[in-house]
């Protein structure tokens, strides 16, 4: 079968999103499928500018430069050829296949949900909530649909107008190999790669700034903790450079000595860094699925995270719950 991948551009920087897309055409050109990734290039994007200026230029390169390039193309493909959209923010994509085979994979609706007031804590512009209906009367013109979670599946069906052909639920598998190793050795292991002088355990977070990843709740948990129980475990905070707000709350930490925020940490150190952690801390507002849990878990590291779906559809009930 031919299967066509439609991602996100490079040039936005982001992690996720690429790392899924490559899993999925991987896994399929490993099954013998014929494979292409389609992706918006750089144009209007390379105009040095301003971060504004510079996402309303990558939107000219996704919305107005990239159909009409791959127009020519979905005609000449096979009518059997599948079109898979690796994620249903790719929205504004679907109309240009919606008469074809295709399926879309849906990760989260909380964008969705924001632009339309329901998460108060994430407020959202004017531009942002046509962002967002732009994207949702893409999606909405699609057929097939596969959802990370239950949860997910569940926010899809509510914002379809009518009921799809197809909705599954298919859970994200593993896109790295993780093991069960020495705790001792991986924590001298992650020491010496980071220059860090670490206690004999520590306490793992990995995530961005989200909002839904509650990073700022991870380091008030963690002040508790350490308030109310003697002995000491670091906390190791891996992701995204630290906002104004999670800054300041470090710095208003009295144990802020015993924290650590990491960026650039890459795959394999990310490894270690689970395989030597007494346990994850993932309080998470919100997720579509919540790969830290899994993965934490394959690494042999227990897990502490919110007693919401899809967390606990992640954990299984092997998790503790908070």
């Amino acid at each position: 079968m031919r299967l066509i991948f439609f991602a996100h551009p490079n040039f936005l920087s982001h992690q996720s999103m690429p790392r899924y897309a490559t899993m999925l055409a991987h896994g399929m050109k490993d099954r013998g499928h014929d494979v292409e990734i389609w992706a918006p290039k750089s144009f209007f994007y390379k105009i040095p500018g301003n971060r504004t200026l510079k996402k309303w230029l990558g939107y000219i390169d996704q919305y107005l430069l990239f159909p009409s390039n791959i127009k020519a193309r979905i005609k000449e493909a096979p009518e059997s050829t599948l079109f898979v959209f690796t994620d249903q923010a790719l929205g504004p994509w679907v109309p240009l296949v919606h008469e074809r085979h295709h399926v879309i994979h849906c990760h989260d609706f909380l964008a969705q949900r924001s632009a339309l007031g329901e998460i108060p804590e994430n407020s959202v512009g004017w531009t942002g909530k046509k962002y967002q209906q732009y994207i949702r009367k893409g999606f909405q013109q699609g057929k097939n649909f596969i959802s990370v979670s239950k949860q997910t599946q569940s926010e899809l069906e509510r914002f379809l107008i009518s009921p799809p052909v197809t909705s599954q639920v298919v859970y994200n598998g593993l896109n790295q190999h993780f093991t069960v190793g020495d705790k001792e050795k991986a924590r001298l292991e992650f020491s010496k790669a980071t220059k860090l002088n670490l206690p004999n355990n520590y306490i793992l977070h990995v995530g961005g700034n989200h909002f839904y990843k509650n990073r700022l709740g991870v380091l008030a948990i963690y002040n508790e903790w350490r308030k109310n129980f003697p002995g000491r475990a670091d906390l190791l905070m891996i992701g995204e450079k630290p906002d104004s707000d999670l800054n300041s709350a470090y710095e208003n930490s009295p144990f802020r000595s015993s924290i650590h925020m990491l960026t650039g940490i890459d795959d394999s150190l990310l490894k270690t860094a689970y395989s030597g952690a007494r346990v994850l801390l993932f309080p998470s507002i919100a997720e579509g699925f919540g790969w830290p849990i899994a993965e934490a878990m394959a690494s042999g590291t227990p897990v502490i995270t919110t007693a919401e779906a899809p967390m606990t559809e992640v954990a299984g009930g092997a998790a503790l719950l908070i």
